[in-house]
């Protein structure tokens, strides 16, 4: 939604989605909040920085998350993704989640290079990428309740300095 103040123009929107823990949706997720945060004008590096904390978050989620024993095969169900965007001014956050086996060690799981998918030629990058491309970033996970991932993206499309009208 949009609201004039004078001159300048505050915008505010939210969504949410949800969609099966696959990996094919990691592409959806990110288009999907790429598209939201088209009326900002982000720079090709804004949008960049943000499609790619999407991307890892969202496969953290799907891989890290649920596993294979949940992978939506032998299944009615097939688990699910939590993503929610808001935009206030010109700051993007997004929260990804899932309610899978959540994570034992934050802080070791945020060490750049740990993994526990050495198997599967994971990197163990996810967390030290999603922390570089965006300004914020917060991991809320216990084992067995699920993992949240909370990040922020102010973008320049607002000055940090306002002119009074």
């Amino acid at each position: 939604m949009e609201f004039g103040t004078g001159s300048r123009t505050i915008l505010k929107n939210e969504m949410k989605l949800h969609f099966d823990a696959i990996s094919v949706n990691e592409a959806f997720a990110r288009v999907a909040v790429a598209a939201f945060v088209a009326p900002l004008n982000p720079t090709m590096e804004e949008l960049s920085d943000i499609k790619t904390a999407v991307s890892e978050a969202v496969t953290n989620a799907i891989i890290h998350g649920y596993d294979e024993e949940f992978s939506g095969k032998d299944q009615d169900v097939c688990p699910q993704v939590y993503l929610q965007c808001r935009i206030s001014e010109d700051v993007l956050y997004v929260e990804v989640e899932d309610k899978g086996k959540g994570i034992e060690d934050i802080d070791r799981a945020m060490e750049p290079l740990f993994t526990t998918k050495p198997e599967m030629d994971r990197s163990g990058m996810g967390f030290a990428f999603m922390e570089a491309f965006m300004d914020d970033l917060e991991v809320i996970s216990a084992p067995f309740q699920g993992t949240l991932v909370r990040m922020q993206k102010k973008l320049g499309t607002i000055p940090w300095i306002r002119q009074e009208d």
